[in-house]
């Protein structure tokens, strides 16, 4: 009787392998998407861990020193001059409640004039809100819900555009010195711009390579920045460092408020340094938001790497998997593979497109130029990754 069951439990787990494709692991239903939402999930938890550790290693002695040196202040103010220790902290209680609403120790400019409030619905719409300006009221609290949905959503339609026409203008650039090259060497050029429906097609097999483009943008933020800490540290009196550090803070939208520019009631050059600081910060949150854009495209090509690490792959025979397309990440089938034997699936593989529209006599095209879409840049395209 017990031999007849495990012979009946054998056929049913038979018959479950023929029916699975023939695969010896436990599937889980993950399928690339999942596989990459996941994946990624993972590495942006172990990241905060990391960071966690790394700024609380950095900065939590830093800030019991400032706790100790505050308590000896404060004792030392109330043994001096005889203040009640309880109705001190109530004054510092309601100061900070009047900071809240704008009111500091130091002369500064008024927040709610409006050169104030223009500042301040610049912070709101860019997302950077730094938050040394807030309202107060409840009828502006309530009206900053309705001017911010519309206001952010459609800065980032902005900052998107930006980031195509920067694209656009590399990719005429590259058409450019690619005729120009062809010229010089006696080679007649044919141009589709001729008759075709819009300029934009013949650009279609000039786009940049994703690397390109962050290159460029990395070094136009490098630029920006470094230009407007030069201006911050002998404007504002700040450290080139800590110049650096707001401009990385304020361009990333992060916002953190510990350092904010044109706060100061006077300044030399007053008008003409606030025209500056505004258009600093436009250039350098356009710059910064469109690298990360270009940087999630890279990070999710890693992914898209790591996870064809991942395929099992049935004519490699390292498990009893017999399906060429096995998305399904079991323990068994995770083992190394050689590199001249690796493939990837049919949903990983790189498109290929139609020729360049700009083409000389001979037909010869420029190699490693492919068009692809990917992510939120559907303009830039990794050449590099596609071999």
């Amino acid at each position: 009787m017990w031999l007849r069951r495990r012979v009946s439990a054998t056929a049913v787990l038979m018959a479950q392998r023929r029916a699975t494709g023939g695969c010896c692991c436990p599937r889980a239903p993950l399928n690339e998407d999942n596989a990459r939402f996941f994946l990624l999930a993972g590495l942006i938890l172990l990241y905060l861990l990391c960071g966690a550790a790394i700024f609380s290693a950095l900065e939590h002695p830093f800030e019991l020193r400032a706790r100790l040196l505050w308590n000896q202040q404060l004792e030392n103010f109330t043994r001096r001059y005889k203040v009640n220790l309880g109705a001190l902290h109530t004054l510092l209680r309601q100061y900070e409640e009047a900071n809240g609403a704008g009111i500091r120790v130091d002369a500064l400019r008024p927040r709610w004039d409006f050169s104030g409030a223009f500042y301040f619905v610049g912070t709101v719409v860019s997302t950077i809100g730094f938050g040394m300006t807030t309202p107060a009221t409840i009828a502006g609290k309530i009206f900053l819900i309705f001017y911010g949905l519309i206001g952010c959503a459609a800065t980032i339609l902005f900052f998107n555009l930006f980031l195509e026409r920067i694209i656009t203008m590399l990719a005429y650039i590259m058409r450019w010195c690619h005729e120009r090259r062809l010229r010089c060497a006696g080679v007649q050029v044919v141009s589709s711009r001729e008759g075709s429906p819009g300029e934009e097609d013949s650009l279609e097999g000039w786009k940049p390579s994703v690397y390109y483009v962050m290159l460029i943008l990395g070094l136009a933020s490098v630029l920006i920045a470094c230009s407007a800490s030069t201006l911050y540290s002998s404007m504002e009196n700040w450290s080139y460092v800590d110049s650096l550090y707001f401009c990385f803070v304020a361009f990333s939208t992060i916002g953190f408020g510990d350092l904010v520019s044109s706060q100061r009631q006077q300044y030399e050059s007053q008008e003409a340094y606030r025209l500056g600081n505004c258009l600093f910060i436009l250039m350098g949150v356009c710059c910064i938001y469109s690298l990360f854009n270009v940087i999630s495209i890279i990070i999710k090509q890693t992914l898209n790497w790591i996870l064809g690490k991942l395929v099992c792959s049935g004519q490699h025979k390292l498990c009893s998997c017999s399906t060429c397309s096995c998305w399904w990440l079991c323990c068994p089938c995770l083992q190394r593979k050689s590199h001249n034997q690796r493939r990837l699936p049919a949903r990983l593989r790189p498109k290929r497109t139609k020729r360049n529209a700009v083409q000389p006599v001979s037909s010869q095209r420029p190699a490693g130029r492919h068009h692809c879409r990917d992510g939120s840049v559907d303009t830039v395209c990794d050449s590099e990754t596609d071999a």
